[in-house]
């Protein structure tokens, strides 16, 4: 017995669903998380994207096949497959370009941590190191290389201050319980802890929604 047999028993409704099925499933829900939170989220390493870029590599050459047949029966086919073809690339576009932006805006934070550094994909660290380096020349031949060597870096941490921007982790977010759980909620003047019900949806900090998402009790929307 695999894996997906004990998944099977658990669930057997979801396992119904083809994979294909499951793959755009999972990556809108990567997407919406991804475009929710205000920190750089775990790259999916369930193969999600691999199965993506094979599903929209096979879709493109079917296009080009069916490219210039008159039949209208073959028409049609080819309208419903270029629709679906750019409901996955939009949707894959909108997903990198999200986390590019999240790296770029706090370039530091995330190479400069080992555990943060596990987020990114391979490529993504690749271009943010590249993006660091290109930066950090820039800095010192505009006006860093006139600064005591002491005063150069740009994750100094002296007087207990530190130069490395960081994500607003209190920022709100919207998620619906995926089964009865406790909120801890922390506001400004006081704490609280909220009895939250299966399919309940709640607005609170993402420092305090963060273990109910990574625990699996609710997810982002």
């Amino acid at each position: 017995m695999d894996i997906d047999d004990i998944l099977r028993e658990v669930d057997p409704v979801s396992h119904q669903i083809p994979q294909e099925t499951r793959d755009l499933q999972d990556l809108t829900r990567a997407w919406v998380a991804e475009r929710s939170t205000p920190e750089l989220l775990p790259w999916p390493s369930n193969g999600l994207f691999e199965r993506i870029n094979d599903k929209i590599k096979r879709q493109i050459e079917r296009v080009e096949e069916m490219t210039g047949d008159m039949d209208p029966k073959t028409n049609f086919a080819l309208i419903v497959i270029q629709t679906e073809l750019e409901r996955y690339k939009y949707l894959v576009r909108s997903f990198l370009r999200t986390r590019i932006a999240k790296i770029d805006k706090h370039l530091l934070h995330y190479i400069s941590n080992d555990h943060l550094r596990t987020r990114m994909s391979q490529i993504e660290e690749a271009y943010a190191r590249r993006h660091q380096l290109l930066l950090h020349n820039h800095y010192l031949n505009s006006f860093l290389g006139t600064f005591p060597p002491a005063m150069q870096n740009l994750n100094d941490t002296a007087g207990n201050i530190s130069m490395i921007d960081s994500p607003d982790l209190d920022s709100a977010v919207f998620i619906r319980l995926l089964k009865d759980a406790e909120i801890e909620c922390h506001g400004v003047d006081v704490d609280g802890v909220l009895t939250g019900k299966e399919g309940d949806i709640v607005i609170l900090r993402w420092s305090d929604a963060k273990s109910l998402v990574e625990k699996g009790d609710a997810e982002l929307v």
